[in-house]
């Protein structure tokens, strides 16, 4: 018999973080124990409205599958019973912990992937004014910054941010907030001053504008892309896909979209919400065959779990048996 106990937690975040849809002060998650009495495996997953979800509606979908999990329910079997999104990633993620434990192996190994190791991430700067943008960027000391745009007056953060921080590297997120008529120009000033990639510039309602135009600057589809069933409508459009395990539904899809993408000619993000290291943790194990890695979520808290991953500067280092996998 396993059991499944279902948290709500919050977590303050440190400050305020800004997208173009707009500010939060705090990561409202939802952590899944399984215990089994020998073995616990955990799991974490943030609910996100964009996507119709909320922690109220996640608890629901979880509470109603506990009869299933405690006569053994399988994670093959998860993937049919719920649809990809937060509530299966933290059952997932559990079930992927509990069954390393229970084999006394490592979860990459039980996965095929190649061990983890140290990755550099990137680190996420919220959307504010120009001067201040460019404030956090000198501030930051990270090699790797991802801007979050999508606003009036996103050429001006750019203009800004390159000359307050000349020698790093970055990736814009305009969260949808562009649109097919500014969208060449936004993509031209990227290109001037050397973003590496640009997430989700349209909405994915409107993103067929893409495949209109010339991309100086790779371009990441992230709202646009799910699981392994919005793939297909990716071509053309975009060049790289960022896999967050919130949008798949856990580790298990992750793992199959990652695959697929790879051999669909995408370049891969491996990305995240706001959320714990425990979070992070499952993710980081899709990094070997990720180009980028944004699993910056805890440096964004005003604290973390413990026990917590561990960063260094501009770097991140794999779990942990004791806080996941």
């Amino acid at each position: 018999m396993t059991d499944l106990l279902i948290t709500p937690e919050r977590f303050p975040i440190r400050g305020r973080f800004t997208i173009a849809r707009g500010s939060k002060t705090e990561a409202a998650v939802v952590t899944v124990e399984l215990r089994d009495g020998a073995h616990v495996g955990r799991g974490e997953c943030v609910p996100y409205g964009r996507y119709g979800e909320s922690v109220e509606g996640v608890v629901d979908q979880l509470a109603a599958l506990q009869r299933l999990v405690a006569e053994g329910l399988r994670r093959e079997d998860l993937m049919t019973l719920l649809p990809p999104g937060a509530a299966r990633n933290a059952l997932d993620c559990a079930m992927w912990d509990i069954e390393a434990k229970r084999a006394g192996m490592r979860a990459y190994e039980m996965a095929g992937l190649p061990a983890p190791q140290p990755v550099v991430t990137a680190y996420t700067l919220s959307l504010d004014t120009p001067s201040a943008m460019a404030q956090a960027a000198r501030e930051a000391g990270h090699e790797l910054l991802k801007l979050k745009l999508g606003t009036e007056g996103d050429l001006a953060r750019l203009t800004a941010i390159r000359a307050a921080v000349p020698d790093a590297r970055l990736i814009v997120d305009a969260n949808e907030g562009w649109t097919a008529g500014n969208l060449e120009a936004h993509l031209t000033a990227c290109a001037q001053v050397g973003v590496e990639l640009v997430e989700q510039p349209l909405p994915a309602t409107d993103d067929a504008a893409l495949a209109q135009i010339a991309r100086p600057v790779p371009v990441c589809a992230d709202e646009s892309a799910h699981g392994l069933d919005s793939l297909d409508a990716l071509a053309g459009r975009y060049d790289a896909l960022n896999i967050k395990l919130d949008k798949t539904g856990g580790l298990t899809e992750a793992i199959l979209l990652a695959r697929a993408a790879q051999a669909a000619g995408l370049d891969i993000m491996v990305g995240c919400m706001v959320g714990t290291s425990l979070a992070m943790a499952p993710a980081l194990l899709l990094a070997p065959l990720a180009r980028f890695v944004d699993l910056d979520g805890p440096l964004l808290l005003a604290a973390d779990r413990d026990p917590a991953l561990r960063y260094e500067g501009s770097r991140v280092y794999p779990p942990e048996p004791a806080l996941w996998g």
